[in-house]
C-alpha cells in the first residue's frame, strides 16, 4: 500500500487522560499517547496483576513509536501483531515466575499511522473509535461474552450494558489458556480523522451518540478527554477510565518547514515505568496530565499556582523524562572551559594556564572526559545491540508460539480433488503455511453439494484428529443419503409415479450441509 510521489502527509498528534477513578484503589489502565502510536490497555487480575500486565503490553508496542522501526504498512502490521504476542509471552513468564502474579491478563487497542494508512490492533473489551466527517464508528468488536449474546441475537445492546456478565471477556492477553493473536486492520487515514481509545470504563456508561457529540464539538484535544473522562466518572463509572485522543493533521509541504514534535505521553499505571520506556522509543516521554476534578475552578488553580497553603488543590506537574543515553550525560562532568585550580608543592594554588603543572591537570581533565564520553558511547552501542537481539528474539518466540499453537488444530479442506485432513491452521505466518495435510479421504469433491464445497474451501476448523474424522463420516453419510434419494427419485419417475402419497422429499429426509456442519462441530 505505498502512497503516490503526491500524496499530503499526515502527521498524529495525540494526548491521554487516566484516572483511577471512585471505586478503585489502584490504576489499572495504561496508555501510550505519541507522534506515530496510541494505545490504551486495560489491566486485570488483582491490585498487582493488572497493573503489571497492562504494562508490559504497553512496553512491548513502544518500539513502534521509533522512527527507525517505520518502514511500509505490512511491515508495521506484522510487527504489531508479534508486539502484542511478545507481550503476551511476557505476561505468561512473569506470572509464572511470580505466584501472585497468577492470572493478570490486560486488554490492548493500539492504532499506528504509517505511510497514510492507519493499522488497528486490537484484542479485549476496550475500544477504538473513528469520528470522519463528522460520523463516529466504532472499529473495534469487543472479545466480549454479552458481544457474543448481541452477535447471536439473543440480547440486545441496550440490554448488554446491565448484563451480569458484561465484564467477561473471551479473549485477552495474560496467563489464560486464550489465543493471544489480535485483531489487525488496516484502513486509509484521511485529513481530521480523530480516534478514541478508551477502556471500558467509559464506553461501559456513555452512549455512543454521547462520545461522539463530545468528540465533534471540543476540538482541543486536552479539553476533550479531560472532559470524557470526566462525564464518564459522572455517569457512574466504578472502574477506571482512560481516553487517548489521536488527532491527523496534514501537512502540504513537509519540507518546507520545521515539523512540530510532541513528547510522547505516558498515562495510568505504565507513568511508573517512565525510564524504561524513554529508553525503548530513544527519546523523552512524559507523565499525562492528571484529570482535572470540579473543585479546580480558575480561582482554585491560580490560587496552587501562587503556592497558597489554604487551598487543598493539588497540581501535579507532568514528569519528563529523558533516555539514559541522555540522562548519562547529563549526569557526568562535562568541560565547562574552566581551569582546574593546582595546590603547588610550595602551598601556593595556581590557575596559570602557563603554569607547567595547571597546563597538566588540563590534560588530564580532558583525557577524563575523552574516555568517559568513549565509554558512554560503547555502553549505548551495547544497550542497542543487546534491544535488537531482544525484540528478534521475541519475535522468534512468537512466531514459534504461533506455529507450536496451530499443530493442535485440524480442519477439513480440498486435496487434490477429494476430501482431506489438514493439522494446523488455514492461513500463513510472514508468508510460511501454518497447516499440512495429514490425509486423504475417498470423498470427491464433485459428490459434494456446493454448500459442502464452499465450507471446504475456506476450511472447516476442529480441534482434534478424532473430531475430523467424525466430520468425514458425517459428510459420508450426508454423500450416502443424497445417493439413496437421486436413486430413489429416478425409481418412482420410472413407475409412473406409483406410492407417491408414500414417497418423500429428499432434501426433508436429509439435514442440510451447512446444518450438518454445525452439529457435526458440537459432537
Amino acid at each position: 500500500m505505498p502512497k503516490t510521489a503526491d500524496s499530503p502527509t499526515l502527521f498524529l498528534y495525540s494526548t491521554t487522560v487516566s484516572d483511577v477513578g471512585t471505586v478503585r484503589s489502584n490504576n489499572q489502565d495504561s496508555s501510550f499517547a505519541g507522534e506515530h502510536l496510541i494505545a490504551i490497555c486495560d489491566g486485570m487480575g488483582g491490585h498487582a496483576g493488572g497493573d503489571t500486565a497492562s504494562t508490559i503490553a504497553i512496553r512491548s508496542l513502544a518500539h513502534i513509536e521509533r522512527d527507525d522501526v517505520r518502514s511500509h504498512v505490512r511491515t508495521v502490521s506484522a510487527m504489531m501483531e508479534t508486539s502484542v504476542m511478545a507481550a503476551h509471552d511476557a505476561i505468561v513468564g512473569k506470572a509464572k515466575r511470580e505466584r501472585k502474579l497468577a492470572g493478570m491478563g490486560t486488554t490492548v487497542t493500539a492504532v499506528a499511522l504509517v505511510g497514510g494508512y492507519w493499522i488497528l490492533a486490537h484484542i479485549g473489551d476496550s475500544r477504538a473509535y473513528l469520528l470522519r466527517d463528522g460520523t463516529l464508528t466504532r472499529m473495534s468488536s469487543d472479545h466480549s461474552y454479552v458481544q457474543h449474546l448481541i452477535d447471536t441475537g439473543r440480547i440486545t445492546p441496550a440490554e448488554a450494558r446491565n448484563h451480569p456478565q458484561r465484564n467477561v471477556v473471551m479473549r485477552v492477553l495474560g496467563d489464560f489458556d486464550i489465543d493471544p493473536r489480535p485483531d489487525i486492520a488496516i484502513c486509509a487515514a484521511h485529513p481530521a480523522d480523530r480516534w478514541l481509545l478508551c477502556s471500558d470504563g467509559m464506553d461501559g456508561v456513555l452512549e455512543d451518540s454521547t462520545i461522539q457529540e463530545t468528540l465533534t464539538q471540543v476540538s482541543d484535544q486536552a479539553e476533550c478527554a479531560q472532559r470524557l473522562v470526566s462525564m464518564a466518572l459522572k455517569a457512574g463509572s466504578t472502574d477506571n477510565v482512560t481516553a487517548v485522543i489521536g488527532d491527523a493533521t496534514l501537512a502540504l509541504d513537509a519540507d518546507a518547514f520545521d515539523l512540530p514534535h510532541q513528547t510522547p505521553l505516558i498515562g495510568g499505571a505504565a507513568t511508573a515505568s517512565l525510564e524504561a520506556l524513554a529508553d525503548i522509543v530513544n527519546e523523552p516521554v512524559a507523565s499525562a496530565p492528571n484529570l482535572r476534578h470540579d473543585n479546580d475552578s480558575p480561582a482554585q488553580r491560580a490560587a496552587a499556582l501562587s503556592q497558597d497553603p489554604d487551598t487543598d488543590v493539588e497540581v501535579v506537574e507532568p514528569r519528563v523524562v529523558q533516555p539514559s543515553s541522555l540522562r548519562a550525560d547529563e549526569d557526568a562532568d562535562t568541560d565547562t572551559g574552566e581551569i582546574p585550580v593546582v595546590q603547588k608543592k610550595d602551598g601556593r594554588v595556581s590557575t596559570d594556564p602557563n603554569d607547567p603543572e595547571v597546563a597538566s591537570a588540563i590534560r588530564r581533565e580532558q583525557l577524563q572526559q575523552r574516555q568517559d564520553s568513549r565509554s558512554r558511547k560503547f555502553r549505548r552501542r551495547i544497550r542497542a545491540v543487546v534491544t535488537v537481539l531482544l525484540v528478534i528474539a521475541a519475535m522468534a518466540a512468537a512466531a514459534f508460539g504461533a506455529w507450536r499453537w496451530s499443530q493442535t488444530k485440524y480442519y477439513l479442506g480440498e486435496g487434490g480433488g477429494v476430501v482431506a485432513i489438514y493439522q494446523g491452521v488455514n492461513t500463513n505466518l510472514f508468508g510460511y503455511p501454518l497447516s499440512h495435510e495429514v490425509e486423504e479421504t475417498d470423498i470427491a469433491i464433485a459428490q459434494l453439494p456446493q454448500s459442502w464445497r464452499d465450507q471446504l474451501s475456506q476450511g472447516i476448523a476442529v480441534d482434534s484428529l478424532s473430531e475430523a474424522h467424525s466430520h468425514v463420516q458425517l459428510i459420508e453419510r450426508e454423500v450416502e443419503n443424497l445417493t439413496d434419494a437421486d436413486d430413489a427419485g429416478a425409481g418412482t419417475g420410472a413407475s409412473g409415479g406409483a406410492d407417491d402419497g408414500a414417497s418423500a422429499d429428499p432434501s426433508a429426509s436429509s439435514a442440510s450441509p451447512s446444518a450438518s456442519a454445525t452439529k457435526g462441530g458440537a459432537q
